[in-house]
């Protein structure tokens, strides 16, 4: 018989090296094909973003151009009268886009400071069983649609509204009635609308500063009122700040809670008076327009587009001076 070999472990350690080896570049293989594949897969996501973008751009731009050329740029946004139906077609949107602005100020200088302030209580103030209670109602009132808020206007604010309208103007001779549609209810609903946002986003902005920050203005000798608004607030500037841009996008882009409480009526923005907003006015004539008329509507959708933007612009302009001024 032959006499067997014993193995060579030198060898055996050389096999099992290389195909360690071999399982490693492998590996390194399917690593660097799987980065490269998950870095186009989040460039796609990107460009996607922006396409969508550019592309609503130009569908704004090619349906919303026409009446300008048609009816005057000037005509159209300086002009104070709205009757699309009449035997002399007139299309002018100033009061439209003033009530807007307006409307969406108004709505902003109420809802944002009672938001932030609620945040501020949530986040710093409140024991936790307290917070546990409000926050999810705050919750609540982001997941409440907006025809529902509507309804709550037109049942709740229009007859109080209507009420004091009457005695304000009871011996007036030129106010039209309107038992309480007007823009001071319109404002109302929208900055209740807007609270939710606010207060999500500015609440999650304020429980991200350092808690040593606030520890370092307390060991200085503030109190927790003043390291509240002077240190606590100011450094999460920017998430609230972002909080008043969504609120801001939530009240300009708000139609069908808006349709209910406003009146509807193309006038000038006085408080007790009934109005119309940008959004308020394509959802109530789009479904009949046809020709000139559907074309202005599209106009005052690119001009509501371009208010949205105008807005963006703004605030982020207001964020780059805040952080070169740190």
């Amino acid at each position: 018989m032959e006499k067997v070999l014993p193995l060579n472990k030198n060898k055996v350690i050389d096999n099992k090296r290389e195909a360690t080896a071999k399982f490693i570049m492998g590996s390194k293989r399917f690593s660097s094909f799987t980065e490269q594949l998950m870095e186009t897969i989040f460039a796609l996501c990107g460009f996607s973003a922006v396409a969508a973008v550019a592309a609503i751009t130009v569908y704004m731009i090619i349906s919303g151009a026409p009446a300008v050329f048609k009816v005057g740029i000037v005509k159209m946004l300086f002009g104070t009268v709205w009757a699309p139906t009449a035997a002399e077609p007139s299309f002018g949107i100033a009061y439209i886009v003033l009530t807007s602005v307006i409307g969406t100020a108004m709505s902003i200088a109420i809802g944002v400071p009672v938001g932030l302030l609620t945040a501020v209580f949530i986040s710093e103030v409140a024991d936790k069983k307290v917070a546990g209670i409000v926050k999810p109602a705050v919750e609540l009132l982001a997941g409440i649609p907006s025809i529902v808020y509507g309804l709550l206007g037109l049942l709740i604010i229009n007859p109080v509204m209507g009420s004091i309208e009457r005695v304000l103007f009871a011996d007036s001779d030129t106010h039209v009635m309107n038992g309480g549609a007007d823009l001071i209810s319109a404002v109302l609903v929208l900055a209740v609308m807007i609270l939710p946002t606010v207060i999500n986003v500015s609440e999650t902005s304020l429980r991200a500063v350092p808690l040593s920050l606030r520890q370092a203005s307390l060991a200085l000798g503030a109190t927790p009122v003043q390291t509240i608004f002077k240190a606590t607030i100011p450094a999460a500037r920017s998430g609230i700040i972002t909080a008043i841009v969504l609120g801001v996008g939530r009240a300009v882009g708000e139609a069908m809670a808006i349709v209910l409480v406003s009146g509807n009526t193309v006038n000038i923005p006085f408080p007790f008076n009934s109005v119309r907003f940008l959004t308020t006015g394509i959802v109530s004539e789009m479904g009949y327009a046809s020709g000139l008329h559907r074309e202005a509507l599209f106009t005052i959708g690119l001009v509501l587009f371009a208010f949205i933007m105008m807005i963006n612009i703004i605030i982020n302009g207001i964020l780059e001076g805040g952080d070169k001024n740190e």
